[in-house]
């Protein structure tokens, strides 16, 4: 039986999803990518030994495998492009719902609390995504080498967008999975295949709403800048005049153009990563919830109880629970 809070999560799904099947759009066509999706997805496995998460010789990198789809799992995702090779994941932003797979990859332009669910994967077609991290320092680098583009919207936009994959892309992020079975040629070779990426990234349909993060002042790189204070200070009692003022807002303009681009206010947000770190410090590092519960600047266990709920699916004290049950 499915436990009670993962069905509350599963309905906000479905009803995200029923609104996204209601809006219609073009599937692109594979084109000639199965090759390319072929090698990748045989180096992606061979270098992923476990399930979840895989680290790499190469900085930046991250490898994911799953061999069974999952349940709706809410989690911070720090900027990054997640380009899957094989199987299918979708991320829940509010009500958006965002399917991505071998045709369409994923970029996550700022830090954001995100609902993720494999919804595709098998022990013989598992899931597999290379997570490559965005580094603002090498988009702001290469924009200052590109041509002018077009002036970009004024407005701040969702920091989470799809894409449709191209076989130049591809191409690049091949030459960078090679490169895990070659590290003796990955420190010199690697950042040039990484530079490409974001180059076929920014130069992409999508591309300008990468570049928005980069635009010196512009409504996102403002909202960027709040969202990092948030990030430095998610214990502490933040006053939104905080925010205001290192995002060079008014209060009322600040909390507007966050939730355009988070899908949440200020507050909610500050509530999510504090939930998020809590639970990294109970599952993670073995801490009991009283002591997680004021580490993350809660006074009150009884609402941190209940949010966590209301978040997770399961009070904090049952997740931990089960946690030692399945390690034991």
């Amino acid at each position: 039986m499915v436990p009670t809070g993962a069905r509350i999560i599963a309905r906000r799904f479905s009803r995200a999803k029923a609104m996204h099947d209601k809006a219609s759009y073009v599937i692109p066509a594979r084109g000639d990518f199965s090759a390319q999706q072929g090698e990748l997805a045989d180096r992606v496995a061979r270098n992923t030994p476990t399930p979840g998460l895989n680290d790499t010789r190469v900085p930046g990198l991250s490898l994911i495998r799953a061999t069974a789809p999952s349940q709706p799992l809410p989690s911070v995702y720090h900027p990054s492009l997640c380009i899957v090779v094989q199987g299918r994941k979708r991320a829940l932003l509010g009500d958006e719902v965002f399917v991505y797979d071998p045709l369409h990859y994923l970029v996550v332009s700022m830090t954001l609390p995100i609902t993720g669910q494999i919804i595709d994967a098998t022990p013989q077609q598992p899931y597999l995504c290379l997570r490559i991290d965005i580094d603002p320092g090498l988009v702001a680098g290469m924009l200052a080498q590109l041509p002018q583009p077009e002036p970009l919207p004024e407005s701040a936009t969702r920091a989470l967008f799809l894409a449709r994959t191209s076989a130049p892309l591809l191409d690049a992020v091949l030459r960078l999975a090679r490169l895990l079975d070659s590290p003796e040629e990955a420190p010199v070779l690697a950042p040039l295949a990484l530079r490409e990426i974001h180059y076929r990234v920014l130069t992409g349909e999508l591309g300008w709403r990468l570049r928005q993060l980069c635009e010196v002042d512009g409504p996102s790189q403002r909202i960027a800048r709040a969202i990092d204070l948030v990030k430095a200070r998610y214990a502490e009692t933040l006053r939104i005049e905080d925010l205001a003022a290192v995002a060079h807002m008014s209060p009322s303009a600040l909390h507007q153009r966050f939730k355009a681009v988070t899908t949440l206010s200020p507050l909610q947000f500050q509530k999510q990563l504090r939930l998020q770190e809590a639970r990294r410090l109970m599952l993670g590092e073995g801490m009991e919830a009283a002591t997680a519960c004021h580490r993350v600047g809660y006074e009150s266990p009884s609402q941190f109880s209940r949010e966590y709920r209301r978040l997770f699916g399961s009070p904090p004290r049952r997740e931990i629970a089960s946690a030692r049950l399945a390690n034991a």
